[in-house]
């Protein structure tokens, strides 16, 4: 087994609790729509957000659309929606910052929207050598194209890579391209599979 070199985390899931379901409810309420309705026609045009295809504004306006209601009359806007939702784990940030700290380097991969990365920055998180956001790159986990870009990024080959994901289909992704993978489960358990990879954390 190769050394492990770098070590790539996703971010909502992982380095914070999913902040799906609390985007969603918060967008349903801002617009007076039920939650159901308000997922459905986000599915429609959120592949499109997220590899920034559409910009926030083209976006809500498409939503709009889909739920027949008028774009004056909306007022939410997706970065208020994610600080709502935005729930960190200390712990998984501090496991990146000691990762760095013993030599491997580390990278944040997320499929995320323009909004949401600009909130990330504003955070200046400073544990992560390399980021990837699939709303600059024009794709999104699951496709190879956005973890062979990562790994050029690092530098690293992908057998000396292991990512991070809670995503069983980006998992599944990661390790076509020869990625070592570690399904997120939780802290102690990344922990544990990534000692058993040879790893050293503390």
């Amino acid at each position: 087994m190769e050394t492990i070199k770098s070590v790539i985390f996703d971010w909502g899931g992982v380095l914070i609790d999913d902040p799906a379901p609390s985007l969603m409810l918060y967008c349903a309420k801002a617009l007076c729509v039920t939650k159901e309705n308000y997922i459905k026609a986000h599915s429609k045009f959120a592949d499109d957000f997220q590899k920034g295809l559409v910009c926030e504004d083209k976006f809500r306006e498409k939503i709009c659309s889909e739920l027949n209601m008028p774009k004056s009359k909306v007022h939410w806007l997706w970065t208020d929606a994610f600080k709502a939702a935005y729930v960190p784990r200390a712990d998984m940030f501090s496991m990146a910052a000691s990762l760095q700290e013993n030599g491997y380097k580390t990278a944040v991969l997320s499929n995320t929207e323009a909004p949401a990365m600009e909130f990330f920055h504003q955070q200046r998180y400073d544990m992560f050598d390399v980021l990837v956001f699939s709303c600059v790159e024009g794709a999104t986990k699951p496709d190879r194209k956005i973890y062979e870009l990562t790994l050029k990024k690092l530098g690293s080959e992908a057998e000396e890579s292991v990512f991070i994901d809670d995503n069983a289909e980006y998992i599944n992704g990661a390790g076509k391209v020869g990625i070592n993978t570690v399904p997120f489960q939780s802290v102690d358990q990344v922990k544990n599979e990534l000692a058993r990879l040879g790893v050293k954390i503390d």
